[in-house]
């Protein structure tokens, strides 16, 4: 264990919703919920001015409109988010080569290995913890002036602490746990706290009586290795303790995003094992647009009764992210499983993975849509290669909201709703005050879809709010003017 809180664990505050209120002065200080739009679409990000109303992430996106229903309701712009990702990413480098990205917001470094590193192996133990102080508080200044965006920081240790240090530092803050204080820090959380405790797990620790990390130190490692057997009882405990020497790793590159449960009772009934295929399939989902990543290829692992384990998968045409697609798919997989006597563990994962291209999102949405009203792609290959490139040439005519697009009058703008024929665009940039709204034909030539602006500085998230601002971005039930007239 480290003598010095040398490792810092970086978390931006609502990302996705704070990039979109960066990029939409018209909705700084408005409550932003940034997910899935469909009807089994789930929130990824809410604003800190949604979270008030109770919105959070992986929450049913229906909830969240019943929550809040003055928010602005955006679909993801997954270009806009790894921009911004890569400048915070280029920013944590310069202060050390050992940064370990966890999704696109989220990352720890290991200052001992950059710059820094020998002034902090010879200075006096109050010196460095006030040199890392100031790192800490100069990367969040950095941010803040090139992004207009707020960071969270944890200094630590230790992975771990400087883990739960950047929670407690949020939204905005800076918190060190000094080495030796991991105890007193970890005593008084619940056991879910710790990595690796999911609600399986935690429910055979509360049968057990223990409810706290304290508890779960002071049950000893035999006690908990006989729980939950020897690794991962083993693990538990020293994370208990406060012991993780675990090492930051540059740049980990997965090759698959998967999410799996294990059921306290086995699951025989096959509605619920879809249903539960299904919720697997969301998680999986936000994990995989965390990483900024789509994939080709669908996963369903499955552990039944007698503990023996299947994996069945499927390869797309292309990557997506698309949540309907990869929950259709894995419940398809599941579908062909034989489930007598029991299932005790389900998984979802994607594989193949590649990097996200908002374009994949518009031509899938199509494609589904395509489906619903009947129309096939036809038996042979011709009329196949004939509906993709209609597919291709109609997806950008598909307006969601949030959407950066371009008019040839006037400029640059973002979709605040279509329906009925018609799409509302509200004309401001990041650097603008807000902008006017405009409704036009969703077949208007004149309006393209456009590449996400750069923030500017911080020209950002710091700008005043605007009249009349967020009711319009409540998505594709009908456009909406200025006025709240609906624009279809």
């Amino acid at each position: 264990m480290r003598s010095l809180p040398s490792i810092i664990h970086l978390d931006m505050d609502a990302f996705f919703a704070a990039v979109e209120q960066a990029s939409k002065p018209s909705l700084r200080g408005k409550p932003v919920v940034v997910g899935g739009l469909g009807g089994r679409g789930v929130v990824s990000t809410a604003s800190y001015e949604a979270r008030k109303f109770g919105v959070h992430s992986a929450m049913p996106m229906a909830q969240a409109r019943r929550l809040c229903p003055n928010a602005a309701f955006l679909a993801g712009r997954f270009e806009a988010y790894r921009s911004v990702s890569e400048l915070v990413m280029g920013l944590l480098r310069e202060l050390s080569p050992l940064v370990q990205p966890l999704s696109l917001d989220e990352a720890f470094v290991d200052l001992e290995a950059g710059p820094y590193g020998a002034l902090l192996a010879e200075a006096e133990h109050r010196t460095g913890e006030r040199l890392v102080l100031a790192l800490a508080e100069d990367l969040r200044a950095d941010i803040h002036r090139r992004t207009g965006l707020t960071a969270s920081v944890g200094a630590a240790g230790s992975k771990l602490m400087a883990k739960i240090a950047s929670e407690r530092a949020k939204p905005d803050g800076l918190v060190m746990i000094e080495p030796g204080q991991e105890r007193a820090v970890l005593g008084p959380m619940p056991v879910r706290a710790l990595p690796g405790i999911g609600p399986a797990t935690e429910q055979v620790l509360r049968r057990a009586g223990l409810d706290s990390v304290a508890d779960l130190a002071a049950a000893g490692e035999g006690e908990l290795v006989q729980l939950l057997g020897k690794a991962h009882g083993t693990g538990v405990f020293q994370m208990s303790i406060g012991l993780d020497d675990r090492p930051v790793v540059a740049d980990q590159d997965a090759k698959s995003v998967s999410v799996e449960d294990t059921f306290e009772v086995d699951l025989a009934d096959r509605d619920r094992i879809l249903r539960e295929v299904e919720a697997l399939a969301a998680r999986c989902v936000r994990r995989l647009r965390g990483a900024g990543r789509s994939g080709r290829t669908v996963v369903l692992k499955v552990r039944r009764f007698d503990f023996s384990t299947l994996t069945r998968s499927e390869t797309l045409r292309g990557p997506t992210d698309d949540e309907a697609v990869i929950t259709e798919t894995a419940r398809r997989l599941a579908s062909q499983v034989d489930v007598t006597g029991g299932v005790r563990l389900l998984g979802v994962g994607v594989a193949q993975l590649a990097d996200y291209t908002q374009e994949d999102l518009f031509a899938q949405a199509v494609r589904e849509e395509a489906a619903a009203a009947g129309h096939g792609h036809g038996d042979g290959p011709d009329e196949e290669a004939e509906a993709d490139r209609e597919e291709a040439a109609s997806a950008a005519r598909r307006w969601l909201p949030g959407q950066d697009v371009h008019h040839a009058e006037f400029g640059p703008g973002w979709v605040q709703g279509s329906g009925v024929g018609r799409v509302t665009v509200r004309f401001e940039t990041p650097w603008s005050g807000p902008g006017r709204v405009r409704t036009f034909a969703v077949e208007d030539p004149a309006l393209e879809p456009a590449r996400p602006l750069p923030l500017r500085g911080s020209g950002g998230a710091d700008g005043g709010g605007a009249e009349g601002g967020a009711d319009g971005g409540g998505g594709a039930d009908g456009a909406r003017t200025e006025d709240g007239a609906g624009g279809g």
